[in-house]
């Protein structure tokens, strides 16, 4: 009897890791607006000085348009923020969309894209930055003033007590060509960096507590990072489980992924500011969390890194049970 626990479990294991997890063996529960079948359209108007533009700046969240220049806070209860942003720099108001609806069957599905994007008017500002695609649970800090700590822009996760055995999503690659990646800040010059740029899901469960100081700590519950090489068609209910606890002893654990602070992030204190999340130590595999991330991008490299032409589209957003 005991043997056959055990063969049953190898099998259960290996199925999360190949995407075999199905709904008739596990409950399966979309994420809210993750089929990403609707989509706000903010139709922002651009400065004058840099031609006046009308662009359309997407966000995740049930269908409407927005014809006014104003900061967005989520609708309609959807939990995803993207990387497309109204900012106003020096004056003048920019918008960055490189997240996009793009038709998909009957349905849409969220294609984000590593670009170029440039604001320049001569003696007033000159900025290029590369910006990755970028969705996530959480949301943005609107408008963006600088492109200095851009991740205190964000408020990255959301509160979330329960503990899913994988996460399942549809996904297409396209890779860059480029061998060496671009580091574009917006104020410093365009360099090199070493190695290719790979597009990336990342989940990571945690358990948040602040001091009296208003600053947050929290333990490491779940983790799940996968990272993809090639160019590749649609592969649809792909599944990856989540590995909780401390997991520095897993074959599976990477460091240069999965380490604890492996990306300084963002979350909003009880007194309405906005402070690193320091992540301090592993959680056992009895902690229950208190929030979940969970983020897609088209470059793996952080804030102004990437190829430009990596391009990641995600469907079908689920937890498994």
């Amino acid at each position: 009897m005991i043997q056959k626990k055990v063969c049953l479990l190898g099998m259960l294991s290996a199925m999360l890791c190949t995407g075999a997890v199905s709904a008739q063996q596990h409950q399966v529960e979309l994420i809210p607006f993750g089929n990403m079948d609707q989509w706000i359209d903010r139709q922002i108007k651009e400065s004058g000085i840099i031609g006046g533009a009308t662009k359309n700046v997407y966000a995740v969240g049930p269908t409407t348009e927005i014809h006014e220049n104003k900061a967005y806070k989520n609708m309609g209860g959807s939990p995803w923020a993207t990387s497309n942003v109204m900012a106003k720099v020096a004056g003048v108001t920019k918008t960055n969309t490189s997240v996009f609806p793009e038709k998909r069957g009957d349905g849409y599905c969220a294609r984000l894209d590593t670009r170029m994007e440039s604001v320049k008017v001569l003696g007033l500002v000159d900025i290029t930055v590369l910006a990755a695609g970028s969705m996530f649970l959480g949301e943005v800090h609107e408008p963006i003033k600088s492109t200095k700590n851009p991740q205190k822009m964000l408020n990255s996760g959301i509160s979330f007590t329960k503990k899913p055995i994988a996460v399942q999503f549809d996904y297409k690659v396209k890779m860059s060509d480029r061998e060496k990646r671009i580091r574009a800040t917006g104020f410093s010059r365009i360099t090199d960096v070493d190695g290719k740029d790979f597009p990336e899901a990342n989940l990571f469960l945690q358990k948040r507590w602040e001091d009296k100081n208003g600053n947050i700590y929290a333990k490491r519950v779940g983790t799940m990072v996968v990272r993809y090489y090639t160019t590749t068609d649609w592969h649809n209910n792909a599944t990856y489980s989540i590995m909780y606890g401390d997991i520095t002893g897993d074959p599976a654990y990477k460091p240069h992924m999965m380490r604890l602070q492996v990306e300084e992030r963002y979350a909003v204190n009880s007194k309405g500011q906005s402070v690193p999340v320091k992540e301090v130590a592993w959680g056992t595999e009895e902690d229950l969390p208190t929030h979940l991330i969970l983020q897609f991008t088209s470059s793996h490299g952080g804030a102004y890194v990437g190829s430009p032409g990596n391009s990641l589209w995600i469907d079908n957003v689920k937890l498994v049970y």
